[in-house]
Formats: C-alpha cells, structure tokens, sequence
C-alpha cells in the first residue's frame, strides 16, 4: 500500500463527511421552508395565525443544527483542535 495515497484517503474521507453533513443542513433548511410556507398559507386561508408555532418550533431545530453542522465543520472547531494541540505540544516540549 503507498504511504502516501493513505493521508489523501483520510483527507477526502473527512472532506466528504463534512460536506454530507453541511447538505444535510441545506435540505433541512430547503424542507422547513418548503413545509412551513403552505402552513403559513394555510394559516392566512383560515384567518388564523397559528402556523408561527410550528414556525418557531422547527426554526429552534434547524438553528441548532446549523451551530452544530457550521461550527464543526465552519472552522471554529479545527482552530479550537489546532490550539489545543500546540497547547499540549508545548507542555510536552516542556517536559
């Protein structure tokens, strides 16, 4: 096995992942709008204004699953695990 093609395979494995998990979001997201359009239609048909609930409700979900898909994968999460590793890297040093 080359040493070399393994890195390249983590790598895309990783990237893959992350892209999975960041369409994920944007097909939640896509569906929310999707579902809770016809409610709000369906909400002005009656007369009534009762489609912010379900609004609201989904709407705290798909928030926390854009913090959880975006600041893991966004950037915030890597720069925490870099610091941490040089962090641990100098203690090491240190020793």
């Amino acid at each position: 096995m080359n040493t070399h093609s393994l890195p390249d395979h983590n790598l895309e494995r990783q990237a893959r992942r992350r892209a999975s998990a960041q369409l994920g979001w944007y097909i939640h997201a896509a569906v929310y709008l999707a579902v809770n359009g016809v409610l709000a239609l369906l909400s002005a048909m009656s007369g009534a204004h009762w489609a912010v609930f379900p609004a609201l409700g989904w709407g705290l979900g798909l928030a926390i699953h854009g913090a959880v898909v975006f600041l893991k994968t966004g950037g915030l999460y890597e720069g925490l695990v870099q610091r941490e590793r040089q962090r641990l890297g100098a203690q090491q040093d240190a020793w």
